[in-house]
């Protein structure tokens, strides 16, 4: 199910301005691999929530080779920092390549492992957590952010509309996770959330009290 129309779609990438280069090489190794990247709608959107929340610390659950990352750097002052995680080494070679590229590697501290298991042993508060890990892991992934995150902080989960399969009557395993995760972020008392239909669906959660 396509979350938004089509000719809707269309429309919003055509009002898009240029994107440095290396954002442009990252999308067409992503499209080359058919690698899920978040895209240039969300990564503007990332890019706007760092300048609006004067966010200077950054967690990311799940970076692949560095797309997100790269919007993140982008909007961050001089020292800012983004903590990245991916399992894979030759994604985190490949994103630090790219960020080096465009000057932007000194923000960036990629990590190799679990991104559940490295948040747990970092010391927050941080300014916006990012996540983006495999799915079925997102109602466990909920409860490790929460605490991580400062008043006025910002929680960002993609693909949580799920290509229109949260509104499945028989819902499977993986779906019912997503599920899960909304029902929690809509339902913490610290939280204030709204989701977002933009390409896949983005959850985002500020921190109230």
């Amino acid at each position: 199910m396509e979350i938004v129309h089509p000719d809707v779609n269309k429309y919003i990438n055509a009002l898009l301005p240029a994107r440095h280069p290396k954002l442009q090489e990252m999308e067409a190794l992503a499209r080359e691999r058919d690698f899920p990247i978040i895209g240039p709608q969300v990564g503007r959107l990332l890019y706007q929530y760092t300048r609006l929340t004067g966010a200077k610390k950054i967690f990311e659950m799940g970076s692949g080779f560095g797309y997100s990352a790269f919007w993140f750097a982008l909007a961050l002052p001089d020292d800012g920092k983004i903590i990245c995680t991916e399992a894979a080494q030759n994604n985190i070679d490949m994103g630090e390549d790219y960020l080096k590229a465009a000057g932007l590697d000194k923000k960036v501290d990629f990590r190799k492992g679990d991104a559940i298991k490295i948040l747990s042993q970092t010391e927050g508060p941080f300014d916006i957590i990012l996540n983006d890990i495999d799915k079925h892991d997102y109602p466990r992934a909920f409860e490790m952010t929460v605490p991580k995150l400062r008043i006025g902080g910002l929680l960002i989960t993609d693909n949580t509309l799920w290509s229109g399969r949260v509104a499945d009557e028989k819902p499977d395993t993986t779906t019912r996770a997503i599920l899960e995760y909304n029902r929690l972020a809509f339902s913490h008392p610290d939280l204030w959330t709204t989701i977002l239909p933009v390409r896949d669906g983005i959850t985002a959660s500020q921190k109230i009290k």
